[in-house]
């Protein structure tokens, strides 16, 4: 929070228009679909598992709505439909990994290239236009919709982790699997379960996005929205490692990236200079989580 804070209030003082009407706008729908990839994903890699294909499925979805419509379908059973074809994406990575034992870094690389390659043909590699006006667009992805969407990814998803079992359960698996499983936690349940959630968000997300900026993209997504996903859950502070996660701290690393991509395209800066500037903020909030959790715990055994 600390981090966001003085991040807005060095972009507005060098720039004199982050806090404009317009820009705010913009701010909220660069961060939004980062902030609801990452809330799902923070009970997934907290439970010691990773998700590399959401990027794919956000791609993915709004085509799926786009040939539903084709076929006469209607507008919102068409978005429910892409949702659940691709939460079946989640069930392959979850059983791949649970039953078949495929490393989930493995087995979701695997999926995001086939599902990249899917979207693709099934595309032709060209964008199309997104249906959906009025009252549809309003509420599904227009002006600050988006924003609100994600709050409401937070809340659930914070919930699910802070006030069920489940979330418990997730914490309990990623900081030790064995004795989770010993204690009769249904952890492959557990599992697949977390990657279900991603990939159900991520076409949701992907299918507000697309109505936001009137255009279904193959190339929409992809690699950088699901790194930029991935890197607010580490600003964050849920442990890559498992065993800790916290959807509010996913939540505000969301804001930081949307900030600093923002802040730096108000000033002017290349897009290249932002990804540097992020792996340095990455590896910074890293080192500086490693070096408080082992002073903490040697006050702890002190």
């Amino acid at each position: 929070m600390v981090v966001a804070l003085c991040l807005g209030t060095y972009f507005q003082i060098m720039t004199g228009k982050l806090l404009s009407g317009a820009n705010l706008l913009n701010l909220s729908q660069i961060m939004a679909p980062i902030a609801m990839l990452a809330c799902p994903m923070v009970l997934l890699i907290a439970g010691g598992e990773i998700d590399l294909s959401v990027g794919q499925t956000f791609a993915l979805a709004p085509f799926l709505v786009h040939f539903g419509q084709q076929a006469g379908i209607p507008l919102v059973l068409a978005d429910i439909l892409a949702v659940v074809i691709v939460s079946l994406v989640g069930v392959i990575n979850g059983v791949v990994t649970v039953y078949i034992g495929v490393p989930s870094f493995v087995t979701t690389l695997g999926t995001f290239f086939g599902i990249n390659g899917l979207t693709l043909i099934i595309s032709n590699a060209e964008p199309v236009p997104t249906p959906g006006t009025g009252l549809y667009a309003m509420v599904f992805g227009q002006n600050w919709s988006l924003i609100l969407w994600a709050v409401a990814a937070l809340a659930i998803f914070h919930f699910i982790l802070k006030h069920m079992r489940w979330g418990l359960y997730c914490v309990a698996i990623g900081g030790n699997y064995e004795t989770s499983k010993e204690a009769g936690i249904k952890v492959e349940r557990i599992k697949i379960g977390n990657f279900i959630f991603p990939a159900a968000v991520a076409g949701f997300a992907g299918i507000l996005d697309s109505v936001t900026v009137n255009i279904t993209d193959p190339l929409a997504g992809g690699s950088a929205i699901m790194f930029s996903a991935i890197s607010a859950v580490v600003i964050g502070g849920t442990a890559l490692a498992g065993g800790f996660g916290t959807v509010i701290g996913a939540f505000i690393g969301a804001a930081v990236l949307a900030l600093l991509q923002d802040g730096l395209s108000l000033q002017g800066v290349n897009a290249n200079a932002f990804s540097l500037i992020l792996g340095i903020a990455i590896l910074s909030v890293m080192i500086l989580n490693v070096t408080l959790s082992r002073q903490l715990l040697g006050r702890k055994r002190a």
